[in-house]
Parts: C-alpha cells; sequence; structure tokens
C-alpha cells in the first residue's frame, strides 16, 4: 500500500500562502482578443490626441469617444489599429519636399568637443552654416537626436546635421534623419526621406596631411569608427565623403591623443582658409549633382 506523503490527503491539493507582491496585476496575454499585461501597454503612446484617427479606424469604446477608458486593457484590435496609427504618423511626419533636389550633410564628430581634430566634420558645417546665411538657425531635433539647420542652395535644399551622439554612434543620428524605410514606432520615423547617395559625410582623415581635402564617392570607412557607424545604420556605402586631412602623428602610441587633442596654436591658423575650401568643395560639387541625375542612376 502506498502511503500518502506529509501534507497529502486523497482530496484536493493544499492551497499555497499567497505570496506578496509589489508589481502591478497582470492578466496572462490570450491569443485572440484577450488582455495583455500592464507592462506591454505601458509601451503604448497615450491614445488621447489620437481618438479621432482611431475612430476612422473603426476602434471606439463603449462610450463612443474613439478610444478605450483610461486605465482599461488593450485589445488585439487596439493594437492593430496603433500599428496602423503609427505607420500613418510616419507618414505625416515626413517634411514637405521642396520643388528641387534636397541633400543632408553631416558634419561627424563628438558633441561637446568641437575644437577637437576628431570634430573637425562639425566645424566645416559650422562654416557652411555661416556660408548659407542660417548660423543662427540651428535647432535641436530629439528625433534624430542631432542639430539641424536648412538652407537652400538654388532650387535645391540643404539639411545640416550635427549629430549628438558620439562619434561612434553618428550614424544612428543621421539614419534616423535620412532613411526612407517603412517604420512602425514613431519615435523611429524618419524625416527627410533621403537615400544614401544624398547623404554627404564630412570627417577627418588622419592619413592626410592638415589642409589636403579629398571629395571620396562612397567605399569602406577606411577604419573611422564615426563613417563605420553610418555604413551600417543606413545600410550603404555609397555616401559621398569630404575626408579634411589632420595628419598622423609620428608614433603610433600617441594616435588616439592626437585625434581627441585640439589644434595647435599654428594649426588653429590654418583653419579658417582650410574651412573656406572645403565649403566651396562642397557647395561646388552638391551644384553640380543638382543640375544633372543623382550617382547610381
Amino acid at each position: 500500500m502506498v502511503t500518502p506523503r506529509r501534507g497529502m490527503s486523497g482530496g484536493a491539493p493544499p492551497q499555497l500562502p499567497a505570496r506578496h507582491s509589489h508589481r502591478p496585476a497582470t492578466s496572462a496575454p490570450q491569443k485572440h482578443g484577450g488582455p495583455v499585461a500592464r507592462r506591454d501597454w505601458a509601451l503604448v503612446p497615450p491614445l488621447d490626441r489620437w481618438r479621432p484617427l482611431l475612430a476612422e479606424a473603426g476602434v471606439t469604446s463603449g462610450d463612443g469617444r474613439g478610444a478605450v477608458p483610461e486605465g482599461s486593457m488593450p485589445s488585439f484590435r487596439l493594437l492593430r489599429a496603433g500599428l496602423w496609427l503609427s505607420r500613418a504618423m510616419s507618414r505625416c511626419v515626413l517634411e514637405p519636399r521642396p520643388p528641387g533636389k534636397r541633400w543632408l550633410v553631416a558634419g561627424l564628430g563628438n558633441p561637446g568637443l568641437p575644437g577637437t581634430r576628431h570634430s573637425v566634420g562639425m566645424a566645416v558645417l559650422g562654416h557652411l552654416a555661416r556660408r548659407l546665411g542660417v548660423a543662427e538657425s540651428w535647432a535641436r531635433d530629439r528625433r534624430c537626436a542631432a542639430d539641424l539647420a536648412l538652407a537652400s542652395l538654388g532650387d535645391a535644399q540643404l539639411v545640416l546635421l550635427r549629430p549628438r551622439r558620439l562619434m561612434n554612434a553618428n550614424g544612428r543620428s543621421v539614419a534616423r534623419a535620412a532613411v526612407t524605410r517603412a517604420t512602425i514606432s514613431l519615435c523611429q520615423a524618419e524625416l527627410f526621406g533621403l537615400t544614401a547617395e544624398e547623404v554627404y559625410l564630412v570627417h577627418d582623415e588622419l592619413d592626410k596631411p592638415l589642409g589636403k581635402l579629398t571629395l571620396k564617392l562612397g567605399g569602406s570607412a577606411r577604419g573611422h569608427n564615426g563613417v563605420r557607424s553610418c555604413i551600417t545604420c543606413l545600410n550603404s556605402n555609397a555616401m559621398p565623403r569630404l575626408r579634411v586631412g589632420i595628419g598622423r602623428p609620428t608614433h603610433p602610441d600617441a594616435v588616439n591623443a592626437h585625434v581627441l587633442g585640439c589644434f595647435s596654436s599654428a594649426e588653429q591658423e590654418l583653419l579658417p582658409p582650410l574651412l573656406e575650401r572645403a565649403s566651396d568643395l562642397l557647395l561646388e560639387h552638391i551644384r553640380e549633382r543638382s543640375q544633372g541625375p543623382l550617382l547610381g542612376t
């Protein structure tokens, strides 16, 4: 005969005492139309201001207000409508395209370190903004974590961009502002709808002496972390790049200090004509492309 273990009987199993928890009560997710855990619902943006659009999508509540009452759990139908809404808003937030062509010019660098050799791309963009009369028009855009300024160049429009992320993550700001792929989340909506060929990168170049400028059409990152980030985030290496020489130190161990250091007094005297020539080269190239077909077409 099998002897029941201690605490067991032939009846219903004993009830364990409920454990206290500070977590908010949640409901188990269900496959069709069931409740969803509140922690998932917290990821859905506030819907009060989207009620008219939700009503257009056919989502209504019992009170007829066009959305679920506050505090209730979203249904599968509501989540599906939220997906529809986010896609619609992604189309709405695109900036209106002017009649002419549009180009994005990104100055790569580290925010907060404008005087360093590694951020010379941002210095070029600052000089370019002054040339175009938009030096006072910089505005922070949290959607792409960058400072933006819009300028006209004949019939074309220039979008000047200075990332607010570190050099190794500059590509995230550039891609967020430029890419044209469809997005799901409102916080990932693209701003200007550009292809990689319409994005210019301005960055420092160790392997060229100070004062040397080269305009390169696509290619590899050549060891530059900011360019590598842009290639990864844009999923393309077709971006034209203006490479600004900063010179390489003779000792390999001094490279990091050289790149992250400020220009010397003698070098600073060379900067104004260098920035002027860099702006001339960029504007001339953009003018030529604005009058003809895009590269690769």
